[in-house]
């Protein structure tokens, strides 16, 4: 599956005038590499997603190649799972990580040797030491936003007493929490992450990689710039969150050079804002809350904002890639607005989407003078805007399905649907003229009777001669498909659910999943999983890629055709 867009220029913003500006002084000699650096301890969701379309997008424009890389350093919450999921989800939103035929695809757990060989160095260069402090007198010494920190009474420990701290750590001597090591730069940085950081702590913990070869592990801020130049990443795309930590990032990768580890010039940082989406959830904790105590139906459950979640759904990921360059990149943080992703799955599904009838609240429609067991082919394209694609054939009869609210016995202003003597047309069919209606015995409608005129079938000479307001789509009740139709909507009623920090569970929608039993045109028995359409009327439709059989799809809707959160009907 092809899902490159190649339909527009990519849009300039500060991150390719960056690039530009060091492809113009030949810095990297016009390389350009990045990487996208997932931790496996959860499935990615569309935050992700921006950053994907990003690290992977600028790349490919500039001839470079993205590395995909596991920050793998916490093995508590890490597993094999996660990092098929991500791998399958990068793939499935079109991107690769191959450059000159070899894949680019890392793992951090793959440099511990050389990640406690770096350690020990700054040791000997006197920047780092081991901490023996508890948690709390850390805590405590690390200052605050108007008090500078105080020095650890282990700060000015001998560099032979450190490694040889350092190394018992390693080799499992000493109790979690008993010692760490921090780097050795500022106690009295106004910035806190240069308040001499942690950078190795003790974790008797299996590694899904490792096993139990480690007892000690290295932090995020330590392990992702040494990865970084490790790979010989030119530019490290991150999110604004990461900003107060670049000072961090860049001292470790100049002491090291200075160390001549390292050749100069070094890995660039570049911050972005990252994509806060209304009417979603993107923390994995509150992600994981949601699954666990059952409020959707899994990871991959349509409502979530995980990408095995969206593609779920029906999302496609040239649409996905379409609402990321529509969002932009910036340095400012803001809201984007649910109507502007469903608007870009729109945009994608409707040149591609083939339509369909679909009833997804039946109520029967008897033609009277229809003679029994008669049926005639009806016609209809397969895509209006697309002739080349063809014409879709289906049979009407004397029974059919339509809406239930496609009849109203006292019809209100405006209505031009079928009432008791008003004339409609049945899309691609016949006219008809309704003429009452059958109702049970607490007064519910259970079926309408109308009759047609012969002479009025769509395509034919004789349809120009009946001028009606109203036009109505139907299914032959005994040739139809009948299929569940899942109608998802918006998991969350507020559009920022979690906001002033309050209970997010509390803004989730009642509503968010409806399950009809719908009649579809015969030809959707044979949807294949993850085959879209337009139900005419409705929106777009996906077949379920999990829980559809062969011929007997069951299928999620997508989007609706416009956007009507929150307005009146």
């Amino acid at each position: 599956m092809n899902t490159e867009r190649n339909d527009a220029p990519a849009a300039s913003n500060f991150i390719r005038n960056i690039i530009d500006d060091d492809n113009r002084t030949g810095k990297w000699g016009q390389r350009v590499e990045t990487r996208f650096p997932p931790e496996p301890n959860g499935y990615l969701h569309i935050g992700h997603a921006k950053s994907i379309c990003l690290n992977f997008g600028v790349a490919r424009s500039y001839g470079g190649v993205c590395h995909l890389r596991f920050d793998d350093t916490n093995p508590e919450k890490e597993s094999v799972e996660y990092v098929e999921s991500i791998i399958d989800s990068v793939r499935w939103l079109g991107f690769e990580w191959e450059k000159d035929g070899k894949e680019q695809l890392y793992f951090a757990s793959d440099y511990y040797e050389k990640l406690y060989e770096f350690a020990e160095l700054l040791i000997e260069r006197g920047k780092a030491y081991v901490d023996s402090q508890s948690a709390e007198e850390m805590r405590a010494s690390r200052g605050s936003a108007t008090e500078v920190g105080t020095p650890s009474r282990f700060r000015d420990r001998s560099m032979q007493e450190n490694l040889d701290l350092f190394r018992r750590m390693k080799a499992g001597e000493f109790q979690e929490g008993e010692h760490v090591l921090r780097a050795k730069i500022d106690m009295s940085s106004p910035n806190f992450n240069m308040r001499d950081p942690v950078i190795y702590r003790i974790r008797f913990a299996h590694h899904y990689r490792t096993g139990d070869t480690w007892c000690v592990y290295p932090m995020y801020d330590y392990t992702h710039c040494i990865s970084d130049a490790l790979e010989n990443i030119t530019h490290s795309l991150c999110t604004l969150e990461f900003e107060d930590h670049r000072p961090l990032y860049d001292w470790i990768l100049n002491e090291l050079a200075e160390a001549g580890i390292f050749t100069r010039p070094l890995p660039q940082q570049i911050e972005f804002s990252r994509l806060n989406l209304t009417y979603a959830i993107t923390s994995k904790r509150k992600l994981l809350q949601l699954v666990t105590e059952g409020h959707v139906d899994g990871w991959d459950d349509p409502r979530m904002p995980t990408i095995v979640g969206l593609r779920r759904r029906g999302f496609t990921p040239e649409g996905i890639q379409l609402f990321c360059e529509r969002i932009g990149v910036t340095k400012v943080d803001s809201w984007i607005d649910m109507s502007v992703f469903e608007g870009a799955l729109r945009d994608d599904l409707d040149e591609k989407a083939p339509r369909t009838a679909a009833v997804l609240d039946p109520l029967k429609l008897i033609i009277d003078n229809f003679p029994e067991g008669l049926t005639e082919p009806c016609s209809a394209p397969v895509h209006p805007h697309h002739p080349e694609q063809g014409v879709r054939e289906f049979p009407i009869s004397r029974e059919l399905w339509i809406e239930r609210e496609d009849y109203n016995e006292t019809p209100p202003k405006g209505y031009f649907r079928l009432f008791p003597g008003n004339k409609v047309r049945l899309r691609y069919g016949y006219v008809i003229e309704c003429t009452g209606a059958d109702k049970d015995e607490n007064g519910n409608i259970v079926a309408v009777h109308c009759n047609y005129f012969p002479d009025s079938k769509s395509g034919t000479e004789g349809a120009n001669n009946y001028k009606v307001k109203g036009n109505i789509h139907w299914v032959s009740a005994a040739d139809a498909y009948p299929a569940e139709v899942r109608i998802y909507d918006r998991l969350f009623k507020e559009p920022q659910p979690d906001a002033g920090g309050r209970d997010f569970l509390e803004a989730l929608n009642p509503d968010s999943k409806r399950v009809v039993n719908a009649y579809l045109e015969p030809g959707a028995r044979h949807a294949q999983p993850e085959q879209r359409y337009q139900f005419e009327r409705h929106g777009y439709f996906v077949a379920d890629r999990v829980d559809s059989k062969p011929g007997r799809p069951v299928f999620n809707r997508i989007v609706s055709l416009r956007d009507s959160w929150g307005k009146p009907a």
